[in-house]
């Protein structure tokens, strides 16, 4: 019987029996190979400190709302960066163009669960290129928020760019700025990820535990400070050392997932005084200016078809692939013990 992972309660992960779905019109059935964890966004889940916890999203309104909750436990199938197998095609869609067949090797968001039963639409055009590996196809989604925070950061050709986080979503950045046209000095605290950043395209990095980040981008640039920041870490006080790093003017893209008050984030100081623009980049959206042309698809195909061309190797940064039935080790070791890991994938039988 296949199994998801499910967080029973915070801190508590475990694997428990998934009931078998009967395919529908319409419908496909996909057995999981990978399936990647998002610690950014899983931990909150993970940690108890999501917002959906304790509120809701109105979707009119465009607010979360305190009458009701929007997650609560246990949360199961958690999970944006999958990949597995057509096993079965409802009759109805069975040779549609664009469907996958039986057999192919597809990519999408099913969470972290053994088998799942999904709208054939959903997968339309997400069979895995020819001569990507797996693995990388489980990146196609964290791509494409990598990707829409640096649409969001507008970067030009020589302009200084800091990235603010050194992990996967960081270090996809740091690698997308580059083949911008950007320069990029990368910021973090972990001396591992500073050394992955230089692998990935970084001209410098600045080690924020030796010393406030704005001074040092200051003396990188001649005394002007980054035209651009990315901050993709969800830290505050890293946001406010963003907004420190550029210059006059300068642009910050916030495109972390921000949890609680800002403690450590003033903006009375610098970014009142320096006029900085703070421009906010989330998935569910692709930058106003450009939605005429871009969207979701379109994101993940761009960067899947980045990856086919090795022009990025989201494969490099994965340190552990690990048995699903061992999920509970992952998160604990991702809570506990961040800088072991930088990409966990979860593979299920």
């Amino acid at each position: 019987m296949p199994q998801t992972v499910q967080i029973t309660s915070p801190h508590h992960v475990e694997m428990v029996d998934q009931p078998i779905t009967k395919l529908g019109p319409g419908q496909v059935r996909v057995r999981t190979s990978y399936s990647g964890i998002s610690a950014g966004t899983e931990l909150t889940a993970y940690r108890g400190t999501n917002p959906y916890l304790n509120k809701s999203w109105d979707p009119a309104l465009r607010l979360f709302v305190d009458d009701t909750s929007g997650l609560s436990y246990p949360v199961a199938g958690l999970g944006y960066s999958e990949v597995g197998e057509v096993v079965e095609v409802a009759p109805d869609v069975a040779g549609e163009p664009g469907i996958p067949p039986v057999g192919a090797q597809v990519w999408g968001i099913w969470g972290h669960r053994g088998e799942a039963v999904l709208a054939a639409e959903k997968l339309r055009g997400c069979t895995i290129p020819d001569g990507l590996d797996p693995i990388a196809a489980t990146f196609a989604r964290v791509g494409a928020v990598a990707l829409n925070a640096v649409l969001a950061a507008d970067v030009h050709l020589g302009e200084t760019v800091a990235v603010f986080g050194q992990g996967v979503l960081g270090l996809l950045t740091t690698r997308l700025v580059r083949l911008s046209g950007g320069t990029v000095v990368a910021v973090d605290t972990v001396p591992g990820r500073l050394d992955k950043a230089l692998e990935y395209g970084a001209t410098a990095v600045v080690d924020a535990r030796e010393g406030t980040v704005g001074p040092q981008l200051r003396g990188l640039t001649d005394g002007r400070g980054a035209d651009v920041a990315i901050e993709i870490s969800g830290s505050y006080p890293a946001l406010h050392e963003a907004i420190r790093a550029v210059t006059v003017n300068g642009r910050v893209v916030a495109a972390g997932f921000y949890q609680g008050d800002g403690v450590g984030l003033r903006l009375g100081d610098e970014f009142h005084h320096n006029r900085v623009r703070l421009i906010c980049s989330q998935i569910g959206g692709v930058p106003p200016a450009l939605a005429e042309r871009w969207d979701q698809s379109r994101l993940n195909q761009t960067f899947l078809r980045l990856a086919v061309e090795r022009r990025i190797d989201p494969a490099g940064l994965v340190t552990h692939v690990i048995p699903a039935e061992e999920a509970a080790a992952a998160y604990r070791m991702l809570d506990r013990r961040p800088h072991e890991a930088l990409q966990v994938v979860l593979k299920f039988p």
